[in-house]
């Protein structure tokens, strides 16, 4: 058995390469950023060749930082960013178009004949989420449509429609694997929850036929080998594969029903651990945890586009900031009775507002409002629109919420942390560790591979801990002003 447990974390800014030695501790990280594309409609693509370049590159830096025996790697694990869907030609793994983002809501047309159809609720009831562009089976459907010729080879049965997990397997693998596993098959919109299969009715109505769609395998299941192009001399297997957000969730320990984590990513993911039994929501979604050990788990999860990505936007767009830092520092000194307010809906709103139509604004602005003030707008409405989602998520499960464990870039942010636990009234949870997603996917190999064990290797994550401080009303005045400036967005 070799000494190392390889992750790799495709996330949505770029691809990140964990080493964790037979501990769990991670040893090194190295990463690499990939191109976005970005149009004036707001079109967001990426380039699956170059992330999957990347991923092999990854390897080779991390290798070569780390100063290791690249032979005594002994397991592969992957967590991807999740919906990005694609389509590639199943004989010569050519992509017929770019990746298409997450964040992209080209597909809302798709979405809305379906739904004028009246079958948004079959949707919903079958998939265990809201019918909206924001999961992969619009994108896909929006690929089909619009590039010549892809629906009749899909129909032909001569593409694979995917996602970025399956991509990487399909690549790793030199396209003899062709799999994803439950947590990501659970966001395609095309998965049914109940039956823990594809969904035929569902596939048919966004017209992408079941013989392009991956087999499905447990999240610590048998993924084939891969040597990354010949690197490795010999090929190492992939034995954990997980959703960004799945991973995290896994990689924070909340195994138990009950237990809640939130990703600060360029989105978040806000996911509560329910258990081996469903609860349909219409406020927030319903989607698998994972099949790990060859049973599921079932959460809640509540999905926000901007969060990080406002941090990006102050810095590239309004350049009011150099750097994320400098967020924390302006924030803490911005006039206290200010009431700016920024709803962040770039690209419409998620849970629990599923608005794709809503847009963005900074509203309460007054003579006295500076840069400090709109940056500190920028770092509450992350916070706020957590907040949203999880007032959701206890009152659809009844489960009364305690505490919240967070990860992510943005968790660094002292401000943030504090206010997130003041607006949302819990304890915070902040652990040592970071990259939870990629952490999530090599925990769950190793654990597969028998490296670790399941008990041991999360016991010995250490947490700070932000506790509520803020008076209730002064809670409650600021919360009713962020809902108040949502509802001038809102378009339904």
């Amino acid at each position: 058995m070799g000494k190392y447990v390889l992750g790799i974390d495709q996330s949505t800014q770029g691809t990140k390469a964990l080493l964790f030695d037979t501990e769990g501790t991670l040893l090194c990280r190295a990463d690499l950023p990939h191109k976005q594309y970005i149009d004036e409609r707001g079109w967001v693509e990426h380039d699956p060749e170059e992330i999957y370049a990347n991923t092999v590159a990854v390897v080779k830096n991390l290798v070569e930082k780390a100063g290791i025996d690249k032979n005594e790697i002994a397991v592969l694990g992957i967590s991807n960013q999740r919906e990005t869907a694609m389509v590639w030609d199943k004989e010569t793994g050519k992509p017929v178009y770019n990746a298409v983002v997450w964040q992209c809501a080209r597909g809302a047309a798709i979405c809305e004949k379906i739904e004028e159809a009246g079958y948004g609720e079959m949707v919903r009831s079958h998939t265990g989420l809201q019918l909206s562009p924001y999961f992969s089976a619009a994108k896909i459907a929006w690929v089909l449509q619009n590039v010549e010729g892809a629906q009749e080879r899909a129909d032909a049965g001569k593409l694979c429609c995917g996602t970025i997990d399956s991509w990487l397997v399909y690549k790793l693998t030199k396209g003899k694997v062709y799999k994803t596993d439950y947590s990501n098959a659970s966001r395609t919109q095309m998965f049914n929850i109940s039956t823990l299969s594809w969904d035929q009715e569902v596939c048919d109505l966004f017209r992408i036929p079941l013989s392009c769609l991956a087999e499905v395998t447990d999240s610590d299941g048998d993924y084939g080998c891969t040597d990354f192009e010949g690197y490795l001399d010999a090929p190492i297997p992939i034995r954990g594969v997980l959703g960004d957000s799945h991973g995290a969730l896994f990689g924070q320990g909340c195994v138990e029903k009950g237990m809640i984590k939130t990703t600060y990513g360029t989105g978040s993911s806000i996911m509560m651990n329910i258990g081996k039994e469903p609860v349909f929501s219409k406020r927030v979604v319903t989607s698998l945890a994972w099949k790990l050990n060859g049973e599921v788990n079932y959460v809640l999860e509540g999905n926000i586009n901007y969060t990080g990505a406002v941090i990006t936007w102050l810095k590239d767009d309004l350049e009011l900031i150099s750097s994320p830092g400098e967020t924390e520092a302006l924030a803490m000194k911005a006039n206290p009775k200010d009431r700016t307010y920024l709803v962040p809906a770039f690209t419409g709103l998620g849970a629990p507002y599923w608005d794709s139509e809503a847009t963005g604004i900074i509203s309460g602005m007054t003579r006295t409002t500076k840069r400090a003030e709109v940056v500190r707008a920028g770092l509450d409405c992350i916070a706020y629109q957590i907040t949203d989602v999880v007032k959701a998520m206890s009152e659809e499960s009844g489960i009364q919420i305690g505490e919240l464990r967070v990860d992510g870039g943005p968790t660094k942010n002292r401000y943030l942390m504090q206010f997130q636990s003041d607006m949302a009234n819990v304890t915070v949870q902040v652990p040592s560790a970071e990259e939870l997603s990629g952490i999530g996917a090599a925990y769950a190999a190793g654990i597969a591979a028998g490296i670790y064990t399941r008990d041991e290797v999360f016991a010995k994550m250490s947490r700070t801990k932000f506790t509520p401080s803020m008076d209730e009303a002064a809670r409650e005045e600021k919360y009713a002003g962020w809902k108040h400036a949502v509802s001038q967005v809102l378009t339904r």
